[in-house]
């Protein structure tokens, strides 16, 4: 090995003693059972029902309750402690406005949350506990946890809780106590794509997830939206703001963003002030709590938005051909004389033909006030420090696919034709499919965003609008945005968004063996993970396809799409023994002793250790690494470190 390298190493490990303790440790740790993984997808703003799938661990924490506590404690106990796990502080002050508060209910329930989190903790070492507990709190439940034999246990506990009611902290070290529990209950946690959109707060899930210890982003084609807004793509900040306005979501734009929509406001209502815009009242699936605005100013800037975005993207269709998206700019088709537009031969009339701000010689050029509009909301998007610190995180924490312990993870696609060969795409003058497709985009959206000013960075801008709605984009995986069609013409027909190929080939198992193979070793070990296509469970569709090969796990969190699905939401959960599949009842707050359905999917042959995962790799090559340097040192090739040694 590289001596520098050594040298380097043997900074941080400066002698012999100290090299042989690591090598000791790092190799205890691989023999420990492999962490829980949690997959989550399409959470779409849905922020409350997002967050107690968190905090209550998709239901497994209820399950470990039932099997710790199940033969001593009532049903109905056991689900107070639940919900009082998943949310401690609401929970203290309902009870104390009861004045339901008694040391005797404190002592109980310390106990029962104390031998809870024995067993969620049992799998981990006593550092890596101590790194998830509040630090005021770290030497007590270190020494409740690991009480040796030979000590009375129950006298023990009995003292140590005593002393916690005698200096009045019994409701704080409970709470510390519930966090601890959620944080210990999901060991790592993947988000394959669509935060944002529809629902109301994405940003309060982008909150949670920001204090989350290991997580991973596949981005959805909704992120990238979000994602390229934020970088400066007109096109998209409309978008983005067009989907708000749908779903009446001022929440997230002006309390969640700060991101100030006065003068869209302004605009619309002068602009549109003779204009019912009927067709664009919005669908509330929410109300707005901190920014209730009239929805028929809300139609107004509905349709000033729509309309700008329509101009937007027909530039970016027609400034780049290789896209092959010309027949989706659909302002050029419309005849603006008789509000009319011709697709595939027939002639359809629009069901709202009022443009003022069209001119008919050019109709993709923004008016004088459009421009200004979209110069003032680019720079509240720009100058958004919430927005911006949320979509950094998704980038550095989020990328196009992921491959860990031999599954492969991303949102939408990977772009097929009819005869189930890969597509390709030409991105900046160069042609790629597969993974080197993903690859290619995924440095393209860093380009977008991280670039500084220059010509590079604006086609990697532009490019964004592609992978929101390209017909080859893996994110989003259909022919056409229809959005158009859906908004101005009656034939549902033309609504339709046809699928990529890969949709109907990826349920069988050799074509996901043949795509697994493009990324990990094992393909028929291995597992593909989407999200993007709600599973329509009541028309009897099943999340497991492909002999199980490949998991589908959009269950409609979103309430959008909760008729559809006929459920709300999939957990995947993988832990040592088993991966399992979590089925979700809708979301009601209050109700939280809605524990989903938990249905195993497979049974592994042999309990799975951390030496069996990407994670025990890693931890053998830093062992590997250490042994060439305790090599080093009892050759004298490197010395050890003399003031360490007397220390």
């Amino acid at each position: 090995m590289d001596k520098r390298y050594l040298e380097l190493l043997a900074k941080e490990y400066p002698t012999a003693a100290s090299a042989a303790a690591e090598i000791i440790n790092l190799s205890a740790i691989r023999s420990l059972p492999k962490g829980t993984e949690y997959f989550f997808s399409d959470m779409h703003g849905e922020y409350e029902a997002f967050l107690h799938m968190l905090r209550s661990a998709s239901g497994m924490i209820k399950n470990k309750i039932d099997m710790v506590l199940g033969k001593t404690v009532p049903n109905a106990e056991r689900e107070r402690l639940a919900t009082l796990i998943y949310y401690p502080e609401k929970e203290i002050k309902r009870l104390t406005a009861a004045d339901e508060i008694t040391d005797e209910w404190r002592r109980l329930t310390i106990y029962r949350l104390i031998i809870v989190l024995e067993a969620v903790s049992a799998k981990y070492t006593r550092s890596r506990i101590r790194k998830r507990v509040p630090r005021d709190l770290v030497y007590i439940l270190d020494e409740l946890l690991n009480v040796t034999d030979d000590v009375n246990k129950d006298f023990y506990y009995d003292e140590i809780i005593n002393t916690i009611l005698d200096t009045q902290i019994a409701e704080e070290f409970i709470a510390a106590l519930c966090r601890t529990i959620q944080a210990l209950s999901i060991d790592m946690l993947h988000i394959i794509g669509d935060i944002y959109d529809r629902g109301p707060r994405a940003d309060i899930i982008m909150d949670e997830l920001m204090k989350f210890h290991d997580i991973d982003i596949q981005w959805g084609n909704h992120d990238i939206s979000w994602m390229g807004a934020a970088a400066g793509n007109q096109a998209l900040i409309a978008n983005v703001i067009r989907i708000s306005m749908r779903y009446n979501n001022f929440d997230i734009l002006e309390d969640g963003y700060g991101l100030n929509l006065r003068a869209l406001a302004v605009f619309a209502a002068e602009t549109y002030k003779d204009d019912e815009c009927a067709l664009f009242m919005p669908s509330t699936l929410d109300d707005n709590i901190y920014d209730p605005v009239d929805t028929k100013l809300v139609a107004k800037m509905h349709k000033a938005i729509t309309v700008i975005q329509l101009k937007l993207e027909g530039q970016l269709m027609e400034k780049y051909p290789e896209w092959e998206m010309r027949d989706r700019v659909m302002f050029r088709r419309v005849n603006f004389d008789d509000g009319t537009i011709e697709i595939n031969g027939t002639v359809h009339r629009l069901k709202d033909t009022r443009f003022p701000t069209v001119d008919k010689s050019d109709p993709l050029e923004l008016s004088d006030g459009e421009k200004d509009l979209m110069s003032v909301l680019s720079a509240t998007f720009r100058h958004s420090e919430k927005l911006q610190r949320h979509i950094r995180f998704l980038y550095t924490h989020g990328s196009m696919y992921k491959i860990c312990n031999g599954n492969v993870l991303f949102h939408g696609c990977i772009p097929l034709d009819e005869n189930c060969e890969l597509q390709s795409l030409w991105i900046d003058g160069t042609e790629y499919s597969g993974r080197e497709l993903l690859d290619k985009l995924d440095e393209t959206a860093n380009q977008a965003y991280f670039l500084p000013h220059g010509a590079q960075k604006d086609y990697a801008r532009d490019f964004m609008l592609y992978l929101w709605c390209g017909s080859k984009s893996p994110l989003y995986g259909k022919d056409k945005m229809a959005f158009f069609e859906r908004y101005f013409l009656d034939d549902k027909e033309l609504h339709e968004e046809h699928y990529n190929s890969y949709y109907a080939f990826s349920e069988n198992a050799d074509v996901c063996k043949k795509l697994l193979g493009l990324f990990v070793g094992d393909v028929n070990k291995g597992h593909i993970i989407n999200g993007h296509v709600p599973v329509k469970i009541k028309n009897g569709e099943h999340p497991v396809k492909a002999d199980g090969r490949l998991f589908v796990i959009d269950g409609g969190i979103s309430k959008a799409y909760q008729k559809t699905t006929g459920i709300a939401g999939y957990t995947l959960i993988f832990d040592s023994h088993s991966l399992n599949l979590a089925e979700h009842y809708p979301f009601i707050p209050g109700e939280s002793e809605h524990t989903p359905k938990i249905h195993l999917v497979e049974r592994l042959d042999r309990r799975a250790n951390i030496s069996d995962t990407d994670k025990g790799r890693e931890i053998l090559a830093q062992i590997n690494d250490l042994r060439e340097l305790l090599n080093a040192y009892r050759s004298g090739e490197i010395k050890e470190s003399q003031r360490r040694i007397k220390d």
